[in-house]
């Protein structure tokens, strides 16, 4: 059932994200040099640790969607270089955070923080990288960028709450669970659009848009991360594949499969969740892709990409703009992947 190939991942790539990344691919090298010269702002006993956190690439999507935002909006200035660091320390200490409670080994191909030198090291590294991140956005003359950027890390860690809250609850409905990846997923999405474009000095309602646009692609990537949990494969994710159900995360292929079963199936569904058998739990993975359910979350995916591209179109028309219509169709055209598999 791993549908997601290696080569289609990168043929895709070739085809649609790649030159909308080159656009922006001097100021991506900075952020990447950057990031990596934060371990550098720590004690020396623990640069090691912060420098293995930051050191793997992974796809650097929200600071793209910083100096895409900056560029469809005006110049791409060094603001942005720090306003994408900072948001991606934010993320890279979530991922910290995530691994410690999923229980993951894997990230970018590479032990985890917590596999690497247990969780209570790693608890302190995600709050110190947290920290920074926020410590970083002191330095912009507008708070707005320090308050927002705040905001969007609280939202980050709400999402996170409320998801364990909810573990193993099949009552949670899909509008329930939209809430949750809004927070924990989408809020630095539209952080990333929303604020490279207030840098650029950008009208407000073209702020709004690119706040509006990461919103929706955020959601998007989370709906897509939850069907490539169930479908992908770890040697082309570079991580721990299959533990949303086994964490008693419900996704919304799942949650699709609940709403569309009787009450004594879904009893059924619910004993099985809580009692974990892994024979059991791949029979439910098997059922969400022959009932169509993983087809659908694809769809839904789909259909906030296109939302997304649809808030640009209170943009100007200029290559960052499309640049960013060609990032949401990268991932529409790779979660189809699942779609044309199932």
């Amino acid at each position: 059932m791993k549908f997601f190939t290696k080569a289609a991942s990168r043929a895709l790539a070739a085809s649609k994200i790649q030159p909308a990344l080159e656009l922006i691919n001097p100021y991506l090298y900075a952020v990447e040099e950057r990031i990596k010269e934060q371990a550098r702002a720590f004690d020396p006993a623990i640069e090691g640790y912060v420098a293995y956190a930051c050191g793997s690439s992974g796809k650097r999507l929200r600071p793209a969607l910083v100096l895409l935002a900056g560029g469809a909006t005006g110049d791409i200035s060094p603001g942005h270089v720090d306003l994408a660091v900072a948001i991606e320390l934010v993320h890279l200490a979530s991922l910290v955070h995530d691994d410690i409670m999923d229980g993951a080994e894997l990230r970018r191909d590479q032990p985890t923080a917590s596999a690497k030198w247990g969780n209570s090291l790693a608890v302190l590294l995600g709050d110190a990288l947290f920290a920074h991140a926020l410590k970083l956005t002191t330095s912009f003359s507008n708070q707005e960028i320090c308050r927002r950027v705040a905001h969007a890390a609280r939202d980050v860690c709400s999402g996170e709450i409320i998801q364990t809250q909810r573990r193993h609850d099949v009552n949670l409905s899909i509008p329930e669970y939209l809430r949750i990846i809004e927070l924990k997923t989408a809020a630095l999405f539209a952080a990333s659009g929303e604020l490279g474009a207030l840098l650029s000095g950008a009208a407000p309602e073209v702020i709004t848009a690119l706040k509006s646009y990461g919103a929706r692609l955020g959601t998007a990537y989370q709906v897509y991360d939850d069907c490539l949990d169930l479908a992908g494969s770890t040697e082309n994710a570079g991580k721990d594949l299959g533990t949303d159900l086994r964490k008693g995360k419900l996704t919304l292929p799942i949650l699709y499969l609940l709403e569309d079963t009787g009450s004594n199936r879904h009893r059924q569904l619910n004993e099985i969740l809580l009692r974990g058998d892994e024979k059991e739990l791949i029979q439910v993975e098997q059922e969400v892709v022959a009932k169509g359910c993983l087809k659908r979350a694809v769809e839904t995916t789909k259909q906030l990409v296109l939302e997304a591209q649809q808030e640009l179109q209170r943009l100007p028309v200029n290559k960052y703009t499309l640049a960013l219509h060609e990032v949401g169709g990268f991932l529409a055209d790779t979660v189809d992947k699942f779609a044309v598999a199932a």
